[in-house]
């Protein structure tokens, strides 16, 4: 697979040969569609929490008596059935969502999603992506100037100055290549990637 190569005003300068092992595999919905899943899902924090009605705050005092006023029987407010009561099977913070991926499965995921990125003309390398000092405006300028908006960088090596200046960009996700999920891969749609980075995918997946 042949991937595109930009100049920092984003016009083609060359091709670079990617393996197709990485970036020209037969895209795998089933596969995608679980890693994908599977990656949001271990990413939960498990914090949700429901009251039984043990743990709800009412008075444990029964409503009314038990005969003679022609309104069904109850014991206490705190019922599963009455407003403001417990919750009969409550979510709790323990909780498990993990979902197991094998190691081989996620790699082969991932390696699908970037070759559909690249059939579709959204991966695009770069030499090199340096910021010469930590500025918003510097990579945001760079990076409008080479036609993108929403964009994930994947650079060899990500230092302070292109961290730093990527914080404040909603738009942009800047990661190592050992830092790449599928979620991101997918949501962010573009990819610009340094030509030391494919290389490292390349052994990885």
């Amino acid at each position: 697979m042949d991937l595109t190569v930009i100049n920092e005003q984003g016009q083609q300068i060359s091709s670079l040969a990617a393996a197709d092992e990485t970036f020209g595999r037969d895209y795998n919905e089933a596969l995608v569609h679980q890693v994908v899943t599977a990656f949001q899902a271990n990413a939960r924090s498990g914090n949700r929490a429901q009251q039984t009605r043990a743990e709800v705050s009412a008075s444990t005092h029964k409503p009314w008596r038990q005969k003679g006023t022609g309104r069904a029987r109850s014991g206490r407010t705190s019922s599963p059935i009455w407003r403001g009561g417990g919750v009969t099977f409550p979510n709790k913070p323990n909780e498990n969502f993990t979902h197991k991926v094998n190691r081989k499965m996620y790699r082969a995921g991932l390696a699908a999603i970037l070759s559909q990125l690249a059939r579709d003309g959204k991966i695009k390398v770069v030499e090199s992506l340096g910021i010469d000092s930590p500025k918003t405006r510097l990579l945001a300028d760079k990076l409008k100037s080479m036609g993108y908006g929403k964009v994930m960088i994947i650079a060899d090596s990500v230092d302070d100055n292109l961290w730093l200046s990527s914080r404040n960009l909603p738009n942009v996700y800047v990661v190592e290549p050992h830092q790449a999920d599928p979620w991101s891969l997918v949501k962010f749609g573009n990819v610009l990637i340094t030509k030391a980075a494919v290389k490292q995918f390349e052994e990885m997946v």
